[in-house]
């Protein structure tokens, strides 16, 4: 069920409408959470919700057997983490593994370990990389005494499943969520209209930026010949720069709108990365809920800089490449997540950009170097191949071809909405729409009038594929 359908407005109206009725009962709230978004999930494909459910279980009662046993609380931590990873593995990795066992031992034909799995584990279960992450996140923070484990099965699952963030996140820490969920929360109308402007706001980023921008950039990727013109191929990247951060931060911003509708809060998941001036401060604005969970569940325990500088660059470089590979099954995307380790470990070897003057034109270069480096690393994460991904680089920097673009209006028009925007944070320029609530009613009903005739050929979100 798709945030930017009809059947998911029809979905929303008819949850709201019941969870308004079981407001002020904590248990009735919770019991219809998890309804809904056991049947938001399974709207997919009914037989995953054995999936969420298991990996579900393992973890509830994994925590209740820590606080019980606390001397085999890591026994139970581990089972907890393998039976997550075993789930990730075989649903969104079991094809990769085998092909590449096919590779290296030559095989083909019947012999071929690829040709033998199910279809049904080749296909990737939408959201599993987050529910997993979501799901394990509490076990570990049980076995660090950091929360309490609940006894309440439905409290957990309705943490666990619930339906706005449920399939591409943000990732809800345990110890920022179940507190709120046996909460009879009191939304004020500030905090209604707040939710209300950032449903607004990503539907517009989806649907009228990205949506808009996807076919140009389907049709650059999915050509059998591949176009010449490197300035065709630094405007197509550059594109799918925005495309993807709309496509993505709109969903976050339609979860978090919902979320506060509900009288929850969830994290803040995208800052502006565009304007970063070093890859790490990249990280720290782009999909924050998934690169702190890195940060503190495995580059943290693994040593982080706790062990020499050295050693803090090799758990840096093991966090980037599993990063990477959590985003999709494919080398390509090992390589994004190694350019990005690469260029992170760079900047700590060479103080970027505290080695450069504080001055706007060094400013400027330290972004305008980061946002080049940034759009190469992009052409691995969304090339077909390694193969096309070199081949397309090739293109870009041989500086040949005619300097055709290929955007025409319509494209110029979306990505001058997107990149004015962006100015408009770097350069300190944001609207305080409080202090202006008539301005603020229009813009809002102007966004609306072009989410609704500007909108782009309704598609899945990016991130429901990882």
């Amino acid at each position: 069920m798709l945030f930017n359908s009809l059947t998911f407005v029809v979905f929303a109206i008819i949850f709201f409408g019941i969870f308004q009725l079981v407001w002020k009962r904590v248990k009735g709230r919770l019991i219809w959470l998890c309804i809904a978004s056991f049947f938001f999930y399974g709207w997919w494909d009914w037989r995953f919700l054995f999936l969420i459910i298991f990996s579900g279980l393992v973890d509830y009662f994994a925590a209740l057997e820590m606080e019980k046993h606390p001397g085999r609380k890591k026994l139970f931590l581990i089972l907890s983490v393998f039976a997550n990873v075993a789930s990730l593995s075989v649903f969104k990795y079991s094809g990769f593994i085998a092909e590449n066992i096919d590779r290296l031992f030559n095989l083909t034909g019947n012999l071929s370990v690829s040709a033998h799995i199910p279809e049904f584990f080749l296909v990737t279960p939408v959201g599993i990389s987050f529910y997993t992450f979501q799901s394990m996140s509490y076990t570990i923070d049980v076995y660090r005494k950091e929360v309490k484990p609940t006894r309440n099965i439905i409290q957990f699952f309705a943490y666990l499943s619930m339906f706005p963030q449920l399939v591409a996140g943000p990732i809800v820490r345990a110890k920022n969520m179940l507190p709120q969920l046996l909460k009879i929360p009191s939304v004020s109308n500030a905090e209604k209209w707040l939710g209300f402007q950032l449903i607004v706001h990503g539907y517009f980023k989806k649907m009228v930026i990205a949506d808009n921008l996807a076919p140009y950039v389907v049709k650059a990727f999915s050509s059998p010949d591949l176009n010449s013109s490197s300035v065709y191929w630094w405007g197509v990247m550059i594109t799918f720069a925005f495309q993807i951060y709309c496509d993505f931060a709109g969903y976050s911003d339609i979860a978090r709108g919902l979320a506060k509708w509900m009288g929850y809060d969830f994290p803040d998941n995208f800052r502006h990365p565009y304007i970063s001036t070093s890859f790490r401060e990249f990280w720290t604005r782009w999909h924050i809920s998934l690169s702190t969970w890195f940060r503190d569940y495995l580059y943290v325990p693994l040593g982080g800089n706790r062990k020499g500088k050295v050693k803090s660059h090799v758990f840096l470089w093991i966090t980037m490449l599993i990063s990477g590979l959590w985003h999709g099954a494919a080398w390509t995307f090992v390589v994004w997540g190694a350019i990005h380790a690469f260029f992170v470990s760079a900047e700590r070897f060479i103080h970027w950009p505290k080695s450069l003057k504080e001055t706007i034109a060094f400013k400027f270069f330290a972004w305008l170097t980061v946002s080049v480096l940034v759009l190469l690393a992009w052409v691995f994460f969304r090339a077909d191949n390694f193969n096309q991904a070199i081949e397309i680089i090739q293109i870009m920097f041989a500086f040949k071809g005619p300097f055709n673009l290929d955007w025409g209006l319509n494209i110029s028009f979306f990505l001058a909405i997107i990149i004015l925007r962006e100015l408009q944070v770097a350069w300190r320029l944001e609207i305080d729409w409080t202090k202006r609530p008539a301005a603020s009613m229009v813009f809002y009903a102007l966004l609306i009038v072009m989410i609704i005739f500007l909108r782009g050929k309704g598609s899945e979100f990016i991130y429901f594929q990882f």
